[in-house]
């Protein structure tokens, strides 16, 4: 497919004649030359959602929804055609990347009703004579800016909520994984969505993201990505007054008690970590397991992730694809070098597949022996390993888990109610699943702690993001 700037409408090129290539991470080999924008690009597409959004912002939620169902049935029915570039761009698995596209469809579809149920309310005041209601109505023009690791589900939440909303959206999703936000835009557009409403940019996240910033018009940045570029944008928006939703990095605990089922959590504890490669925010990170089961838990898990199939997203049975880039793979590397150093022992993998000899792979590593000042435990991995440390009583571990600046997601294993409650509501995390790996969901609200952002996304919380509260009194009746 052609990767061009979308902007008011048409596929066009970037202003400045900017390129670049786009790598296929399983085979180092290029997929396409695509158009890569830089401020002017931006300028010229938040102009183009600030005339559409005079429009935009006036419909109704009922004729908004249509649109947006419309675009998920889109999806839906073009899932494996969308499916196949998304392998081709990001590596993951074929399976991934379709559940992924149509979990995107559901956000929309989510949404679409969502939106009609952004409901004011009417307030008794002390006043006989006076009359008072608050309504809900869209902010304006949107930047999203969005990461690789999902580029379908990422750029979707977000898109969904702010148009269901009545915004207008400038998006630019990553350089690394364009072509799935490009195929989103289709569904959209095919679905009747005005031209203007929606504009979609490649090229340089930095000159992209401070246009943003500078812009008038836009009234605020939904961004997904590390921290690092979080507080860049953070210091730049307390100089322009831009308002910011922030979805940002984790180092998720999981915290295992000794009364579980050790060879059921191992089976699942090593899918749910490798999802994706391991390059998920909310991914479970730094495993705490009880010492009188620590050493089963250690075998079970090895063995369950030295079965995992490592390859080509295209081909059957692949469970692991590719590392985004080649700079993702060196960051893994180094951070387990490093943990080697610290006396960690690599129980399986951490190296090339054998079979495979290009590509940004590395078979799925379990590490042993972690302590807490450990790389593996105060860094985001981001990638294929999962460290295991040891623990006591409820007390020491809770302050081990809480021993981060990240907030974003964790999870408790236990049969134990008491337990289960205790330590949940001890934890400084957003989001805590309790013996379940997928504390999140599109009804369900998305959001960190600390330095892992502020704001939400998905469920009704993701809505009223993209919406400013108005008050309208009356006196003299």
């Amino acid at each position: 497919m052609e990767v061009k700037q979308f902007i008011n409408g048409q596929l066009v090129n970037a202003i400045n004649n900017g390129s670049t290539q786009l790598i296929n991470p399983a085979t180092e080999e290029v997929i396409s030359n695509i158009s890569f924008g830089d401020k002017a690009d931006c300028n010229a597409a938040i102009d183009a959602a600030k005339e559409a959004f005079k429009t935009w912002g006036k419909t109704t939620p009922y004729f908004r929804a249509e649109i947006l169902k419309k675009a998920a049935q889109y999806i839906r029915d073009n899932v494996v055609a969308f499916a196949t570039d998304m392998v081709n761009e990001s590596g993951k698995p074929l399976a991934e990347a379709k559940g992924e596209f149509m979990v995107a469809a559901n956000l929309f579809e989510w949404y679409a009703e969502e939106g009609k149920r952004a409901y004011g309310k009417t307030i008794p005041t002390n006043r006989i004579d006076k009359r008072s209601f608050t309504q809900w109505q869209p902010m304006g023009v949107i930047g999203i800016i969005t990461a690789w690791n999902f580029p379908a589900y990422n750029p979707a939440r977000a898109w969904a909520a702010a148009l269901a909303a009545g915004c207008s959206v400038v998006a630019k999703p990553s350089e690394f994984t364009p072509m799935a936000g490009l195929h989103l835009a289709k569904a959209l557009t095919e679905a009747g969505l005005p031209a203007g409403v929606l504009n979609v940019l490649t090229g340089d996240a930095a000159l992209i993201g401070d246009a943003m910033l500078q812009h008038p018009q836009l009234k605020k940045i939904s961004f997904t990505g590390s921290t690092r570029v979080g507080k860049i944008l953070m210091d730049g928006a307390s100089k322009t007054h831009t308002r910011l939703s922030l979805e940002l990095g984790g180092n998720a605990p999981v915290i295992i008690y000794s009364d579980v089922d050790v060879q059921a959590i191992a089976k699942t504890a090593a899918l749910a970590r490798f999802r994706n490669n391991g390059q998920v925010c909310i991914a479970p990170q730094r495993f705490y397991v009880h010492e009188k089961i620590y050493q089963e838990f250690a075998t079970a898990v090895s063995l369950q992730v030295a079965q995992l199939k490592v390859g080509n997203g295209f081909d059957e049975g692949v469970q692991l694809g590719p590392l985004i880039n080649a700079k993702q793979k060196e960051s893994v590397n180094e951070l387990l070098i490093n943990a080697a150093k610290e006396n960690a022992t690599i129980l399986t993998g951490g190296k090339m597949p054998d079979h495979l000899s290009k590509g940004y792979f590395i078979q799925p590593a379990v590490v042993a022996d972690v302590e807490q000042s450990s790389v593996l435990a105060n860094n985001e991995i981001f990638g294929p390993v999962l460290p295991l440390f040891s623990f006591n009583n409820m007390d020491e571990v809770i302050a081990k888990a809480n021993d981060t600046p990240y907030g974003l997601s964790a999870y408790i294993f236990t049969n134990l109610l008491k337990t289960a409650f205790n330590t949940a509501e001890q934890l400084e995390f957003g989001m805590v699943g309790i013996n379940e790996w997928t504390p999140h969901g599109a009804e369900l609200p998305f959001g960190g702690w600390k330095q892992s952002g502020q704001g939400h996304e998905s469920g009704s919380e993701g809505l009223y993001e993209y919406l400013e509260l108005k008050l309208v009194s009356m006196g003299g009746i």
